[in-house]
């Protein structure tokens, strides 16, 4: 059974093949899914213990994005030639490339997460007793959080479509199919690996949003009283 067809005559999709490799559809997407994970976690720990040493001492937050910057200007292709003969055609080389891209994003929502808890908060806050940590996690992370998932959110969007270029040092979930299917020259591999990955990102984004609103609800009471 096939639906529609290429320019060159070829079914677009060939639902006996997808049913038939459907584990290995279901295996691709899955590694998808944990290179995206493992990525943005690495990231967002890292981002996190920059942009908090950003807030604290103003002088590290320039040359933190000014290198976080640079690494993320630098094309994802050429990253990966780069990463290879010193690491290998390993899952090290992928995810170094991966979290080298989320880091400008989070570290600049983390640091203007943070900026937005006002002044007289903090003051109110140190007067009560509070210890820098204690702050942090109970006044500041709480009131920076909008901001800071808006970030992830980013970041895991962006990722998730990043991860299919890692298919050319042999990971790359979905993104396996696309290449397989571009140097067969069989179109259903290309469209179940690009459909898949694009309904990821957006089942991705559409979490982060419900999630975002479940969490922070004073945000939402805020907005719609504004």
């Amino acid at each position: 059974m096939t639906l529609f067809a290429d320019t060159l005559g070829q079914p677009l999709i060939q639902w006996s093949w997808v049913t038939a490799h459907g584990g290995v559809i279901f295996s691709l997407l899955l590694q998808h899914i944990i290179l995206t994970g493992i990525a943005v976690g690495i990231g967002f720990a890292i981002s996190m213990s920059l942009a908090i040493l950003s807030v604290r001492h103003r002088r590290v937050y320039a040359p933190v994005t000014w290198l976080t910057g640079i690494m993320y200007t630098i094309p994802s292709i050429a990253l990966f030639g780069f990463l290879v003969p010193l690491t290998g055609y390993t899952i090290l080389s992928a995810e170094i490339g991966l979290v080298s891209y989320t880091l400008l994003i989070l570290i600049r929502n983390i640091v203007a997460g943070l900026d937005s808890v006002p002044a007289e908060v903090r003051e109110a806050a140190v007067a009560m007793g509070y210890r820098p940590t204690r702050m942090l996690l109970q006044i500041e992370l709480p009131i920076a959080m909008p901001t800071i998932v808006a970030g992830l959110r980013i970041a895991t969007v962006t990722t998730i479509g990043l991860v299919t270029i890692t298919s050319l040092i042999t990971y790359g979930g979905l993104g396996r199919l696309i290449l397989e299917g571009l140097q067969g020259f069989f179109p259903t591999k290309v469209v179940v690996g690009s459909v898949l990955s694009i309904l990821l990102a957006a089942l991705t984004d559409a979490a982060f949003v419900l999630g975002t609103r479940a969490l922070t609800p004073w945000a939402r009471r805020k907005a719609a009283t504004a």
